[in-house]
């Protein structure tokens, strides 16, 4: 039987013009990572106006 997986979609939060504090960042990782999740992608639609979204994943 081949893996199954779940994914999770986070926005990141910045500021208002899509500045963030890197140690801000940093906890959100390791915040998802404690629970099981694995980074897997990071979308920007509009980089350096828009919040980054985080894609994770684990298994399900």
């Amino acid at each position: 039987m081949s893996t199954q997986w779940k994914y999770l979609v986070v926005k990141a939060d910045t500021g208002m013009w899509g500045t963030f504090k890197p140690e801000d960042l940093q906890e959100q990782l390791d915040k998802h990572g404690r629970l099981g999740w694995e980074l897997v992608n990071v979308v920007h639609s509009m980089p350096g106006y828009s919040s980054p979204t985080l894609i994770f994943k684990r298994e399900a």
